[in-house]
């Protein structure tokens, strides 16, 4: 298990229950599909979603070069899950959709290609789809290198979490084939992390 190389926490701007992790020029969100009920994503931005409809929320990074041991008891947060993504740049950053981006260290410094993240989350039950002025939720995004895996729930417990769980049951199954090129830069990037022995 791997200790974080960069640490730092700051507060980031949510609209519309949610605020992003993107590549630059990365902005158009992926379709609405948080299965999860935390975060979905497609190759260049992740989506994590808030409880309060707007306002700040504090935001805890931390990087690190392999897999992470879970933080003590599961149940210091009401949400847990690890979730992987896809940084086409290296760059990818959290960002806040109508806000200037919070000083917070880059999510991807080993270079582009696929990462996992344990999205941590408390609070999103609080002030459900209010406008705050001050943080009433807190998330740590912990950050890896590590090849495409299938979403692990370590813990669902909020109800704004099972709210979002239900509406994917709800929602069409839209499955859109990746383009060729998107596949074959998948592969190499596959093929790097498994040369570096991730």
């Amino acid at each position: 298990m791997s200790d974080p190389v960069a640490r730092a926490s700051g507060q980031v701007q949510v609209e519309y229950h949610a605020f992003h992790l993107a590549d630059a020029g990365e902005y158009t969100q992926p379709s609405f599909h948080p299965r999860n009920g935390l975060i979905f994503s497609k190759p260049g931005l992740a989506v994590v979603l808030a409880g309060v409809n707007s306002g700040p929320v504090d935001v805890t990074v931390e990087i690190c070069r392999g897999a992470v041991a879970l933080p003590g008891p599961a149940e210091a947060w009401d949400e847990v899950v690890d979730h992987s993504i896809e940084s086409l740049t290296g760059d990818m950053r959290v960002a806040a959709m109508m806000d200037a981006p919070p000083e917070l260290p880059v999510l991807t410094p080993f270079g582009p290609g696929p990462y996992r993240i344990r999205v941590h989350a408390r609070g999103r039950d609080r002030a459900h789809d209010a406008h705050v002025t001050d943080p009433v939720e807190a998330f740590l995004l912990q950050v890896w290198p590590g090849l495409r895996e299938p979403d692990l729930i370590h813990r669902h417990s909020d109800s704004y979490g099972r709210s979002m769980r239900q509406t994917t049951q709800t929602l069409p199954c839209q499955v859109t084939p990746p383009e060729a090129a998107e596949e074959d830069w998948r592969r190499a990037a596959d093929a790097r992390l498994r040369r570096r022995g991730t």
